[in-house]
């Protein structure tokens, strides 16, 4: 493809050489480089690309992208006022624009992004409509996923994958928003049929994300300026803001009577394997829906995706079965294996998502809350004692156990959790093996029992001295259920 053709829609100034020229690739990482690509100077909080724009060069760069004055010669140099904004385009127009090939719907929001994508994952998928999905777990198509360094990757990466997601059929897909990727211009060159506003509160700033919830709203805000319809918590205190500076099309959902979407009578529900909630739905739907996760709060997540799919041309009956079959990987994920009790899968690995996580299965009333858990190796000492004192406080049985110990002994690590414990009455067991651990739970588990898997989530690895070694915990459920059923043959 020709430079001028990747650079379309981009206000730039050539210093020197020419745009038409062809290009290998797209290229924002110069240990990437290869002959033939344009090198494109991006600005981060600790590194500025403009310092390898002449070991890009001599690694056969043949144009160079920046927005700072740098003295290069012997290629075409191209200078834009944003180098971050400029790559999302490059990239989309190298791409072939895929996203215009596809539903495109976006998330964002302090909470809920997961869950919300996965749901509206699920009910478009049980409409037919193959869906891709970018954020925490990573890209994911089909039944494929691919890791990422950010929720909302860069913008050659989303585009890349948005190429591939049409490629293999999918007609929709669903994206993490975060703060940071609107900040930094990773969804631009995306006009979003759909934007989801999930709910808004402290977190995220600091020198490196936002200097103050103001700013750190504003980012948030910015997708209503890129999209055509915005859906949007009308129970969040920042909803006035956000409908205020928005330039797209908007509705609302939440408890509020004044909602597009009405949410009422919300109930936990539970049966053999099952943990979720119902409510009933009012205003632009009416029905009851049933949710496969637990928590109150995931009604607000379900009437998100609702809002969305409802407009996707899929129909009632799509929706309620996408609902009650969804699963987000890793987040209070069931795995089926005894009717007796319910064994789950969750990421928590510090006290306030573990605070969060037990008390909502609390209100389950299980026969016993049983939490397995460790703690990960060279971090600071006090998220061991307060993860310890949670899980102390909030479940019947603590089994300790090991956590990506990196360069730290197991034992050590397991010591600082039970000082932790010892501030409770809560009761523990050590089992410094993982798999060991989870056996443990499920030889000794009970009838009515609830027992959380905590810490590793979607994670499929264990981190030891260094090395990453795979670890799936589904898997090893399966080993550990293979091997007492060959035991009892």
């Amino acid at each position: 493809m020709k430079l001028n053709q990747i650079l379309s829609g981009i206000s730039y100034t050539v210093i020197t050489g020419s745009t038409d020229i062809e290009i290998n690739d797209v290229v924002y990482d110069s240990r990437k480089v290869t002959r033939g690509d344009v090198f494109v100077c991006l600005k981060g909080y600790n590194v500025d690309a403009h310092r390898f724009a002449s070991s890009a060069i001599e690694k056969g760069a043949v144009a160079v992208v920046l927005s700072d004055e740098l003295n290069l010669s012997g290629i075409t140099v191209v200078k834009v006022e944003d180098t971050r904004k400029a790559l999302a385009y490059m990239s989309a127009n190298y791409f072939g624009n895929p996203a215009k090939e596809l539903i495109s719907i976006a998330l964002t929001g302090t909470k809920g992004k997961t869950t919300t994508a996965c749901m509206i994952q699920s009910i478009l998928q049980a409409g037919s409509i193959k869906t891709g999905t970018i954020g925490t777990l990573g890209i994911v198509i089909g039944d494929k996923i691919y890791k990422t360094n950010n929720t909302t990757p860069e913008s050659y990466e989303i585009q890349k994958a948005l190429r591939q997601m049409v490629n293999e059929g999918c007609k929709a897909f669903v994206i993490e928003a975060s703060s940071l990727g609107l900040k930094w211009h990773r969804t631009d060159a995306i006009e979003f049929d759909y934007g989801v506003f999930t709910n808004f509160s402290d977190d995220h700033i600091g020198d490196s994300e936002h200097a103050n919830l103001e700013e750190y709203l504003e980012c948030k805000k910015l997708l209503f300026r890129q999209c055509r319809l915005g859906l949007i918590n009308r129970d969040s205190q920042v909803y006035d803001s956000v409908i205020t500076d928005c330039t797209c099309e908007h509705e609302c959902f939440g408890f509020s009577e004044n909602s597009d979407l009405v949410a009422s009578n919300g109930n936990l529900t539970r049966r053999p394997g099952f943990l979720g909630v119902s409510f009933d739905l009012s205003g632009k739907e009416n029905y009851t829906v049933n949710v496969a996760i637990p928590g109150k709060f995931n009604i607000y997540n379900a009437l998100a995706a609702i809002s969305v799919c409802r407009h996707c041309g899929v129909d009632k009956e799509a929706i309620l079965q996408g609902l009650e079959n969804v699963k987000v990987k890793g987040r209070v994920e069931p795995v089926p294996v005894d009717s007796r009790y319910t064994l789950l899968i969750d990421y928590a690995h510090n006290a306030l998502s573990m605070d969060n996580v037990l008390t909502t299965l609390r209100k389950y009333n299980p026969n016993r809350l049983i939490t397995m858990f460790g703690a990960g190796g060279n971090r600071p000492k006090i998220r061991r004692y307060e993860m310890g004192e949670s899980s102390g406080r909030l479940s019947d049985l603590s089994v300790l156990t090991e956590d990506n110990s990196r360069d730290e002994d197991v034992m050590d690590i397991i010591e600082d959790i039970k000082t932790g414990m010892k501030k409770t009455d809560g009761k523990y067991v050590v089992v410094p093996n993982r798999k060991d651990a989870i056996r443990y739970c499920i030889e000794n588990a009970q009838e009515g029992d609830i027992i959380v898997l905590a810490g590793k989530g979607h994670e499929d690895y264990q981190e030891i001295k260094g090395v990453k070694y795979h670890m799936d915990e589904r898997e090893l459920i399966a080993e550990i259920l293979a091997e007492r059923e060959t035991a009892l043959s």
